[in-house]
């Protein structure tokens, strides 16, 4: 688990953030180091929170004056237990515990987390300067995407406020916000993301397989594989790169080798719809679908969106021809295809990969 990337740190504030308590009058300051820290692991594309028993409106209020506020998403400042604050945090960013770490100058606080979220990574005020030359917070490439990856969930979080305050159904809701969807095949400069897709994804990852920057390459040059990226907006803004598709294609079959779709978009649905419209692609081209499906402790929805939309574990004879998987848990899916409506929700447009027959 170590140098398994972290996707967002929470940090403490008194004695940790900065220098100083806040309640007892303290002359607060943020070492410089701190603040390069913060800045570091934001361009990485790691988030940040805060978990701070302290005044809600006194904190706030010192973050901005520093100009740091805008930096942490989802703040937890009051006053329950720390391991509550984190487990809110990380469920609102829909994120596992094990993508998380907490850093608090207090050993008893970090007990507390520890015990009740074995998961989570703790840290010692002590060990802040030290985190952006750990391996969890150095990710290989930072993408595009990534920098921009505060700002979109921030963008979220403005979406989510609409969607609170909105009056009716749900599928009206998402219709008013514009979404758009665009598939293309990945060129070099989408790879960086596309791999990173491979390994930060969990929710929706058909086998949880990572592959490799070069792996990748590989079936780009590869004429019988295609590698699709998905990209998605609204009028809230970019979403930017939330989809992949790595698929094998042979003489009457197409085989679905990994579908992942990022945790941000799971809530409109783009998993399915990046299915149906492949689904609806290859019922044009005459050939059937095969998908690989490893079961894990967290991909349950993408195994449903594969049931919902047809596949079955009933025998066919054209997986025959299929690549077999190096996880001798994967399953093969299979399905033949039907035409495909157009998503209501969701306006989708993509280059003609597949001509139809």
């Amino acid at each position: 688990m170590p140098d398994q990337p972290v996707k967002c740190l929470v940090w403490d504030l008194d004695n940790t953030l900065w220098r100083g308590t806040l309640l007892e009058g303290d002359d607060l300051r943020l070492p410089d180091e701190v603040r390069e820290v913060i800045t570091t692991l934001d361009a990485r594309g790691i988030l940040q929170s805060v978990a701070s028993k302290n005044d809600h409106a006194l904190a706030w209020r010192q973050l901005e004056r520093w100009d740091v506020a805008e930096y942490f998403l989802l703040p937890e400042i009051g006053w329950g237990p720390k391991s509550e604050s984190v487990r809110r945090i990380a469920d609102g960013l829909r994120f596992a515990y094990s993508a998380v770490a907490f850093v608090d100058d207090q050993p008893t606080e970090r007990a507390e987390v520890a015990f009740h979220l074995p998961d989570v990574r703790c840290y010692s005020h002590e060990e802040v300067p030290g985190l952006p030359r750990r391996p969890e917070f150095t990710p290989a490439v930072v993408t595009e995407d990534a920098r921009q990856r505060r700002r979109m969930y921030q963008a979220n979080v403005r979406r989510t406020a609409v969607q609170r305050d909105f009056a009716g159904p749900d599928q009206e809701f998402l219709r008013s916000l514009d979404l758009q969807m665009r598939i293309d095949r990945a060129t070099d400069r989408d790879l960086a993301r596309v791999e990173e897709l491979t390994r930060r994804t969990s929710q929706m990852n058909a086998t949880g397989v990572h592959y490799s920057d070069a792996a990748l390459r590989r079936l780009l040059d590869d004429a019988g594989h295609e590698v699709l990226v998905t990209t998605m907006a609204d009028r809230f803004g970019p979403h930017g790169a939330v989809g992949v598709v790595l698929l094998a294609r042979q003489e009457g079959v197409w085989q679905v080798k990994l579908l992942a779709t990022s945790c941000r978009v799971v809530q409109f649905g783009a998993g399915a719809v990046i299915l149906n419209w492949l689904v609806d692609r290859a019922f044009a081209a005459g050939v059937h679908l095969v998908a690989d499906f490893r079961p894990t402790e967290r991909n349950r929805m993408m195994e449903i969106a594969y049931r919902f939309a047809g596949f079955t574990t009933d025998p066919c004879a054209c997986t025959t021809g299929c690549d077999r998987p190096d996880e001798p848990d994967t399953q093969h899916l299979h399905l033949v295809p039907t035409p495909r409506d157009a998503p209501g929700t969701i306006r989708v447009t993509a280059t003609d990969l597949f001509p139809a027959r």
